[in-house]
């Protein structure tokens, strides 16, 4: 009996799987195309759309609008200027270790912490000298509107940024990467050099591909057990010295998503979200310009019957006398201008919905006469907090990692010490802690308002402890104030040093002297002889 051949599997290249993931990705670019049509549509240009395409443009701009001032506020809350973002903690377990071997000398604790501080420091101009805000800033633009965004750290720290149409991504059952395709389209004038030798190689006489100008680089990265593994590809051909590998937990690649969507590969924008709205909202806006134009345009009605010559008004000079009667001559008008008011009020009703959800700050205002500043500042906080889930998802997918991989970067380049993972970890201390941390400050300030206006300052001078207050008032502002603020020892101290001074103030130098002297002892009396 014949034995059965075996067959070996097919190899399959970075271009086919490319190609096989597509199909699960079309719904998701599909719906961003959709979003950045009533936005930006740069961001996501219809299918064939070149540099020299003329995109179309939106009739209403409340959508740019919000999508630039979600951007904005999103750069600020998890990348603020001048502070960090992440804070370098030491395990719990750890600082209490150290509290009870110090407790007869002093505690190391204060200087770990400085050292840590420094690290911190050393990672946020790391990443300011690499100009990552305006490709953070490119990021935060896509995840609203295409609802994903893949972000590269490049080996010495630089960001780059692809759109949802030039990658595909594979996820697990839990939502972590495990497949990355990229795919970059070259000039065949600016090949590498070895992506220069594979494409000559293959080329050979063929007249019709050397005339292709653009060729596809693939880079393809995957995840075996805890490493990532990754090469690239060009014509099906591994291009040499591209092949590298890096842990799990240090990805260079992040495939960062709006809203987490449980079982799929791909994210929702906060556009889609709204998208009935701007889809109202824009065929409103189309036509308030089309009767807007119409109702500019004049036409003169003129009676054949009348005395009134249509020349002679014609050829009329402005301020002009001529013979007619007013009845021959009319204006030709449009009698929609009430129905069109409905339509101008349903549409101030979706922008103002609008301006809402992209939390611009002419919707935290409401038409009125008489608005508190209080009333501002709550409306404002309860837009930001609207934001709470996409904080918690950026936190974990975007910021966490960039930190770890930027501390990993700068390790191997002997920029960082190296510090123990299993006792240090970075804490991110924006987004969803920031706002956290604001809500505590609020409460806070309306407690002590609260207090004064109902019991009066004297209650709050007997009962509430000033400086526990401030304490906590600047942790809740993520403000170190250590060294500014006295503890109790020093706020007695500098009591009785007040005390004494106004003693001296009231009773003057010769007192002084003169209770001194008393004070003090006295020399005993000579016998007399």
């Amino acid at each position: 009996m014949d034995q059965p051949t075996a067959v070996s599997a097919p190899v399959v290249t970075a271009q086919g799987r490319y190609e096989e993931l597509q199909m699960s990705r079309s719904p998701a670019l599909m719906r961003a195309r959709e979003a950045a049509s009533l936005t930006i549509p740069a961001l996501m240009p219809p299918e064939g759309t070149s540099d020299a395409s003329t995109l179309p443009t939106p009739y209403q701009s409340v959508g740019a609008r919000g999508v630039n001032n979600l951007a904005a506020k999103l750069l600020l809350a998890l990348f603020p200027p001048g502070a960090s973002f992440f804070r370098l903690k030491v395990q719990d377990f750890l600082v209490d270790q150290i509290a009870g071997a110090a407790a007869a000398g002093d505690s190391p604790l204060a200087e770990i912490e400085s050292a840590l501080a420094k690290v911190e420091r050393a990672v946020i101009t790391k990443l300011e000298q690499q100009s990552a805000r305006p490709v953070l800033n490119e990021v935060l633009k896509h995840l609203p509107v295409c609802g994903n965004a893949l972000l590269q750290i490049l080996p010495k720290g630089q960001l780059k940024m692809f759109a949802l149409d030039k990658y595909v991504v594979k996820r697990d059952v839990e939502g972590n990467p495990t497949e990355i395709i990229v795919r970059e389209g070259l000039s065949r004038k600016t090949l590498p050099p070895a992506v220069a030798q594979i494409v000559q190689s293959q080329s050979g006489d063929d007249t019709h591909e050397k005339d292709v100008q653009t060729i596809w680089l693939y880079t393809w990265v995957r995840l075996d057990g805890n490493t990532w593994r990754v090469h690239q590809e060009v014509l099906g051909i591994a291009v040499p010295g591209t092949t590298g590998s890096y842990p799990k937990d240090k990805a260079a690649w992040l495939p960062l998503r709006w809203t987490v969507v449980s079982g799929s590969d791909y994210g929702r924008g906060h556009v889609e979200e709204y998208i009935g709205d701007l889809n109202s909202l824009e065929y409103m806006s189309q036509a308030v310009v089309q009767f807007a134009a119409n109702a500019s345009k004049i036409i003169w009605l003129v009676d054949e019957g009348g005395v009134t010559s249509k020349k002679t008004l014609q050829e009329a000079p402005n301020g002009g006398i001529v013979d007619g009667l007013r009845k021959d001559v009319e204006v030709l008008t449009m009698d929609k201008f009430p129905d069109f008011q409905v339509v101008k009020i349903a549409a101030d009703e979706i922008t103002h919905r609008l301006e809402q959800a992209f939390l611009l700050n002419s919707s935290i205002q409401r038409n009125a006469e008489r608005v508190t500043a209080e009333e501002v500042r709550l409306m404002a906080g309860e837009l930001e907090q609207a934001l709470g889930g996409t904080y918690s998802v950026l936190g974990h997918e975007l910021q966490r990692p960039l930190v770890v991989r930027l501390m990993l970067i700068m390790q191997r380049a002997k920029e960082l010490p190296q510090l123990p993972e299993k006792l240090v970890s970075p804490q991110i201390i924006t987004g969803l802690d920031g706002l956290g941390r604001s809500s505590d400050l609020m409460r806070l300030d309306l407690f002590l308002q609260g207090t004064v206006q109902s019991l009066g300052p004297e209650a709050v001078a007997e009962y509430v402890n000033a400086g526990e207050y401030m304490k906590r008032r600047a942790a809740a502002l993520s403000f170190d104030a250590e060294g500014l603020v006295r503890s109790e020892q020093e706020v007695q101290q500098e009591r009785q040093r007040q005390a004494q001074q106004a003693l001296m103030e009231k009773l003057g130098p010769p007192s002084i002297k003169a209770a001194a002297d008393q004070a003090s002892p006295q020399p005993p009396a000579q016998p007399t002889q």
